[in-house]
């Protein structure tokens, strides 16, 4: 069970994971040991999943973001593993997830230019047996960046 303190030491770390116990402690305004110990068990409890950096796309040369919706041709479990292991072995492939409604899954992508996401949907989506079609958004324009969850 989280406390305040303990949401207020996962809002902090979700917008700095960089922070080290004795600027969480000064933060949160407790010891250093405190934070530290507060941190740790946060991360045995599985609330902290993991760190990351997030890296600039534009600066890698990722100048193209589109979501991919994903119909399945069957609905089968080994047609949903090869396709899962498809998304897993796709560098492009940043996110995936499932969903209800009219597409199966959701691909959020990241590709060089254009050119490279045509070669993706035409060359490695669309053959694959377990898709019946594809539908693709590019992104204009982020407005917001992903945020840290609400705690």
């Amino acid at each position: 069970m989280l406390d305040p303190t303990d949401e207020k030491l996962l809002a902090a770390l979700q917008r700095d994971a960089t922070q080290t116990a004795q600027e969480l402690g000064e933060r949160l305004n407790m010891s250093t040991s405190q934070a530290g110990r507060r941190r740790q068990r946060l991360e045995a409890e599985g609330y902290i999943a993991g760190y990351r950096a997030y890296l600039s796309p534009d600066k890698l040369g990722l100048s193209v973001e589109a979501f991919i919706q994903i119909v399945m041709a069957t609905h089968t479990e080994q047609n949903a593993r090869d396709f899962v292991r498809l998304t897993q072995t796709c560098a492009e492939v940043v996110g995936a997830w499932t969903l209800t409604g009219e597409a199966d899954y959701l691909l959020r992508i990241y590709c060089t230019d254009l050119t490279a996401l045509n070669n993706l949907v035409q060359q490695v989506l669309l053959p694959h047996p377990a898709v019946s079609r594809v539908q693709s958004q590019i992104v204009m324009e982020r407005v917001k960046s992903d945020a840290p969850l609400p705690i």
